[in-house]
């Protein structure tokens, strides 16, 4: 069994990116672990029926996901790069030191929201493995609406190495991301269904399997 944690920027995250491998996870028997980095606010011009909407969203994604638990920062939607760096990576390595995950899952550094740069900056310190020795594996995660969108450039290109076969939870994946309604819309928006099936089928037919999710590997410890 691993203990699994998954960094979610916005809650809808941790579904849009590895939605069907934490529930393939979650068959394995393993512990699969949520932390929601941001959060809307009343402050933040939303407003408290908005507010509430989430709430409920979030209380449901964790009853289907069946999430062993689930830490939430509260930082200001949109509001990340007013924190500190180090004030970021105490937060993550307080979590991080609680749930001691082996494997753990973040969003990719070239994504073209800066909150997921922040994110992935912090959460990246927290993974040395002289300070942090029980993680194993980490992996970067493709974020419909925010991977596509990065810099074509080089240094900032996902190029997946790593391919689950999500073929048995594509449709459990997409009935969670429908609960977040309005998160999702028609084709051509990024987060739609037949979006979100057609990158599963494309890195599918890449790694031989109906529909997958890619990841990159930035480091596994045998």
């Amino acid at each position: 069994m691993n203990r699994v944690l998954v960094i979610a920027v916005h809650p809808d995250d941790e579904t849009l990116a590895c939605g069907g491998t934490l529930l393939k996870h979650k068959s394995n028997n393993d512990e699969i672990h949520w932390l929601i980095v941001t959060e809307i606010k009343e402050s933040e011009g939303f407003s408290k029926s908005t507010i509430e909407k989430r709430i409920n969203e979030i209380d449901k994604i964790e009853r289907l996901f069946n999430f062993d638990s689930v830490s939430k920062l509260g930082i200001p939607a949109t509001k990340i790069d007013e924190y500190s760096m180090s004030v970021l990576i105490e937060k993550f390595s307080s979590v991080i030191n609680k749930v001691k995950p082996q494997i753990i899952y973040l969003p990719f550094k070239g994504d073209i929201h800066s909150d997921h740069k922040y994110v992935f900056n912090a959460a990246h310190s927290c993974t040395k493995s002289f300070r942090y020795p029980f993680i194993k594996k980490i992996y970067m995660m493709e974020t419909l609406s925010e991977t596509e969108f990065s810099v074509s450039a080089k240094s900032d290109y996902f190029v997946p190495n790593v391919f689950v076969d999500i073929s048995k939870y594509i449709d459990k994946k997409i009935e969670l991301m429908n609960l977040y309604g309005t998160e999702t819309n028609a084709h051509p928006f990024p987060r739609s269904e037949r979006n979100i099936r057609a990158l599963a089928t494309y890195r599918g037919a890449t790694s031989g399997c109906e529909y997958s999710e890619s990841f990159m590997l930035l480091k596994e410890i045998i």
